[in-house]
């Protein structure tokens, strides 16, 4: 991608989308696909993961990414937060389901992936504790996702809990009279691209499709056999049909 520097992007105009550099962080993947989805341009800002950027920090209050700044709005980092806004900026294609059943069950099932304890929290709190906290990032990151060795040992058993959650409802999607592809009724919706992005923390695409440092897919891979075969693949055909079909390969991060 093209970044440009915190310094020069904030006296740029529009939508700037802070963004970790060379590495697909999920909700940072999560983000662009949902402003490419609809059409909406950013300016990508360069974020180096697991520092301390000063520069970025008085901007914006925070110096970890995603953060979308938009125009002399507050920065917005929260996963619905940046969801809100692209409604907001674009209200169609919706991403937001219409029907309230369907928009309450889609944000409970999209914070069991991007929230708080959710999936995503869950796979680094089990990458830690694999890496250890003897360096800086890892430090930082450690501090950031509350990790101890209690944490740690109950990560694996609720990614477990997420995967099966997501699986059943999958599952009931295809079983549904139309057989919809999809997570919520026939069409695309916010949920269905934040599971395309946390699936990377289930096994990355192609090596064609996304170019990572081996050690850095060795690393995403979900290698606990546990957790594993709770991995129905149905999550990962999933996502790769919402690859094909609404985002852009390969990715560029």
């Amino acid at each position: 991608m093209n970044y440009v520097e915190v310094e020069h992007a904030i006296s740029l105009p529009g939508l700037r989308l802070v963004l970790s550099a060379g590495v697909p962080g999920p909700w940072g993947e999560a983000a662009k696909y949902i402003f490419h989805v609809k059409r909406i341009p950013y300016t990508a800002v360069r974020q180096v993961g697991g520092t301390e950027s000063q520069a970025l920090r008085a901007w914006t209050g925070q110096s970890n990414a995603p953060i979308a700044m938009f125009e002399d709005e507050a920065p917005r980092s929260g996963w619905a937060e940046i969801l809100a806004l692209a409604e907001r900026l674009a209200p169609e294609p919706a991403l937001v389901p219409a029907d309230p059943e369907l928009r309450v069950r889609m944000f409970g099932l999209a914070h069991e992936i991007c929230g708080e304890r959710g999936f995503g929290w869950q796979r680094r709190l089990m990458l830690l504790a694999a890496l250890g906290n003897g360096n800086d990032v890892t430090r930082r990151l450690a501090s950031r996702y509350g990790f101890s060795e209690l944490a740690a040992a109950a990560a694996p058993g609720r990614t477990a809990e997420i995967l099966l959650l997501l699986s059943k409802q999958l599952r009931a999607q295809r079983a549904s009279a139309s057989g919809s592809p999809y997570f919520m009724g026939e069409r695309l919706c916010a949920l269905d691209l934040y599971w395309a992005a946390f699936a990377l923390m289930v096994e990355p695409l192609a090596d064609a499709l996304c170019r990572l440092h081996p050690r850095m897919r060795e690393t995403y891979a979900l290698r606990d056999p546990a957790v594993r075969a709770a991995a129905d693949p149905l999550l990962l055909e999933h996502r790769d049909f919402i690859y094909r079909t609404h985002l852009v390969l390969p990715l560029e991060f």
